[in-house]
C-alpha cells in the first residue's frame, strides 16, 4: 500500500487528505479528509475507496462548492492527478 498526504486549497474547508493506494497505486484503498465538513467527506471517502482512481477522478474534478472554482471532493481528484504524473 502506498500512502500520500496532500495540502489542499485555502479556498475549502477541508486542510488536507491522506490517501492510500494500492500496491500498483491503480485503486484507491482509503481516503481521510482532514477537517471540512464531516458528514459529506465521510461519505465521498466511503464512496471512492476501492475505485480505482481514474474513476474517482473523472466524478469528481469538476465538482465545484457554490461560487468557489473548488472543492474537498475536486482536490482529491487533483491530488490523484498529481500522484499520477510521480
Amino acid at each position: 500500500m502506498k500512502k500520500y498526504r496532500y495540502e489542499t486549497s485555502p479556498e475549502v474547508c477541508s486542510s488536507a487528505i491522506e490517501l492510500s493506494l494500492s500496491d500498483d497505486g491503480s485503486t484507491v484503498e482509503k481516503v481521510e479528509f482532514q477537517g471540512g465538513c464531516p458528514g459529506s467527506l465521510a461519505a465521498v471517502s466511503l464512496l471512492a475507496a476501492g475505485k480505482r482512481c481514474d474513476e474517482v477522478i473523472e466524478l469528481l474534478e469538476n465538482v465545484k462548492c457554490g461560487r468557489k472554482e473548488t472543492s474537498c471532493p475536486a482536490q482529491l481528484a487533483l491530488m490523484l492527478k498529481k500522484i499520477k504524473k510521480i
